[in-house]
């Protein structure tokens, strides 16, 4: 009876897999270290986790962990269905739109993983210190990336110091925790701006 059972779940199984190959499909604007092609939102949301992992550990933040980490692990899963959005889109109303479809497509399609559906939406309303972490520390992790990688996205992107600076202060402020981080970070990129950012003397790439 009990093999019965888990034959029975075995579809579910299957496509909740294939729900995760289409995280892993959905490509970032961000560029791999070290390689030509874009991280894909699976790379991307277990670097979070792990790092979110790292920073509450070892600097003994006082925050639930192992929620920390699903937040992680779920706060881009609705970009399977509404597509990742680059970070200097001023179209915000659209964004929202198309993640809030998202996540209601989810529902109906998983309606049997509350969780999934309860951290999704405590993560847009960002009701806990734990979401304000994960949302911050997103919102640095791709700016630390881009510095490892000598701003070579930033230079692809006619990215400049003011628009990175304009775009992150106040969204890596939603986390005291993390916003420590990126003022220490600003003095480097402050040092090291010719090397890393787009400069007008260059031409955008089309």
């Amino acid at each position: 009876m009990i093999e019965n059972q888990n034959t029975m779940k075995l579809p579910s199984i299957l496509k909740f897999i294939g729900l995760t190959h289409g995280i892993q499909q959905v490509r970032r604007t961000i560029l791999v270290n070290g390689e030509e092609r874009n991280e894909n939102d699976v790379e991307h949301q277990y670097q979070l986790a792990m790092l979110a992992w790292y920073i509450i550990d070892t600097e003994h933040i006082l925050l639930d962990r192992g929620l920390a980490m699903q937040y992680a692990l779920v706060h881009d899963i609705v970009e399977v269905y509404a597509g990742d959005t680059y970070f200097l889109n001023p179209d915000i109303e659209d964004k929202v739109r198309r993640e809030a479809a998202a996540a209601e497509q989810l529902k109906s399609e998983f309606p049997e993983f509350t969780d999934l559906h309860i951290l999704i939406d405590g993560y847009e309303r960002r009701k806990d210190p734990e979401s304000r972490f994960i949302y911050a520390l997103d919102k640095l992790l791709p700016v630390l990336n881009i510095y490892l990688d000598q701003g070579r996205t930033w230079k692809s992107y006619g990215v400049t110091e003011d628009m990175l600076l304009g775009n992150k202060r106040e969204k890596i402020a939603a986390s005291p925790e993390v916003n420590i981080y990126f003022e220490e970070l600003i003095v480097r990129l402050r040092e090291e701006e010719p090397d890393l950012f787009f400069q007008s003397t260059h031409t955008i790439p089309s």
